[in-house]
């Protein structure tokens, strides 16, 4: 059975992409002459650090290698399998691109792609979003999904809706969220990178909760230049760990453009700027805050997204509900609280270099007690549910 994959021409301000037509014998033509070990990249998910830089690397062992999405599974995208097995390139005990900064400092890590234009825009790898994506759908609020389905279900003149998933990574949001909301549901994704959209569209869901038909299709493009034409005919925007990335002005726009059109929007896992980790150590609090430092770089909101947001659609007229979505990560996630632990560690001394020595130490001891099944971390997200007037736009 294939996957239904449908494709648009260009809408708004950000220009559709033809994805993917079917899971068997998968296409892309945005990617031409793309090889199948070629390596991807993608937006910073889940809060570690901010926007990518072009790294000179590349991973082989990322592309879907002629499985065609035949292994695809809840939590695993297609050509990754179940679980996660890095590819020859990674280097053990290093950060997954992705999962936080390496290399030289101010660096951002990222995969480039061997037949990449000088100018295409820097690839993160799909390990990363494999690795956290168990721990998002464990995370993610279900408490906001009823007032989402009783907006949805009172929407007018709808015989199905349209969701557009912003930054939509491998796709994991329509993965969790697809099989939780009844009737026929259109997914529009949006992504810069063509890899990523080619990954999320093969992996995607083939029906809803009552059985009814899912279709996707992809757009290519920056969604901080997202406008309401763009969203036309909207039932609903949804995003995953994006907001933290965002500047103020960006979180502007999104809130104006789903104003404008009337759509709620379900913005998910953004980080909360408190993490805990038991047992505790005294180093803890100071690696928080230059964490939460690191974060702000560049205009990015980071720890203050979700509060920016809620203004944001407040100031538009919209009903906006919060709700806590933590990781908590046990011996059960202990490759995830690696890449986590590594990644987060290494923003803070990025961000704080003189803490270096104590923080070498640190990671030693917290890794060994990852691998003693003694290490307990709970990483904070908020999920942000804004209900806009329908019909669209503040009074």
């Amino acid at each position: 059975m294939t996957n239904p994959v449908t494709t648009t021409q260009q809408g708004g301000a950000i220009p559709a992409q033809p994805g993917p037509r079917e899971v068997t014998g998968v296409t892309d033509s945005a990617v031409p002459g793309a090889k199948p070990t070629a390596g991807v990249q993608g937006m910073v998910s889940g809060g570690q650090s901010g926007r990518a830089q072009v790294a000179e690397a590349a991973l082989p062992g990322v592309g879907i290698g002629g499985e065609s999405g035949a292994r695809s599974t809840e939590h695993a995208v297609p050509g990754l399998g179940s679980s996660v097995a890095f590819g020859p390139g990674h280097v053990p005990g290093a950060v997954i691109p992705g999962a936080g900064p390496s290399g030289k400092p101010g660096s951002r890590p990222t995969v480039k792609l061997r037949e990449a234009n000088p100018d295409d825009p820097p690839r993160y790898a799909p390990e990363w979003l494999e690795l956290r994506e168990p721990a998002d759908a464990a995370g993610r609020a279900h408490d906001l999904l009823d007032p989402l389905r009783i907006r949805l279900a009172n929407m007018p003149g709808k015989s199905g809706v349209v969701i557009h998933d912003l930054g939509c990574g491998t796709g994991s949001m329509g993965r969790w969220l697809a099989p939780r909301l009844d009737g026929a549901q259109h997914w529009i994704l949006h992504d810069r990178d063509p890899y990523l959209l080619h990954f999320a569209a093969v992996s995607s869901p083939r029906s809803a909760a009552d059985g009814s038909r899912v279709t996707v299709e992809t757009r290519r493009g920056d969604v901080a230049r997202l406008t309401p034409d763009a969203l036309q005919g909207a039932s609903l925007v949804t995003a995953s760990a994006l907001l933290d990335v965002l500047t103020r002005e960006e979180i502007d726009t999104l809130a104006a453009a789903c104003a404008g059109t009337g759509c709620p929007a379900l913005l998910t896992l953004s980080v909360a700027g408190r993490v805990e980790l038991t047992p505790s150590h005294p180093l803890d609090a100071e690696l928080v805050q230059a964490f939460n430092d690191h974060q702000r770089r560049d205009g990015m909101l980071g720890p203050d997204a979700v509060t920016a947001a809620a203004e944001a659609f407040s100031e538009q007229g919209a009903t906006v509900r919060l709700h806590p979505s933590p990781w908590r990560l046990g011996p059960e996630q202990a490759a995830l609280t690696e890449q986590w632990l590594r990644g987060w560690v290494g923003a803070a001394v990025e961000e704080r270099p003189e803490l270096r020595a104590e923080a070498d130490v640190y990671l030693t001891n917290r890794l060994a007690a990852l691998a003693a099944g003694e290490l307990r971390v709970t990483v904070h997200h908020v999920d942000l549910l804004a209900l806009s007037r329908p019909g669209g736009g503040a009074s």
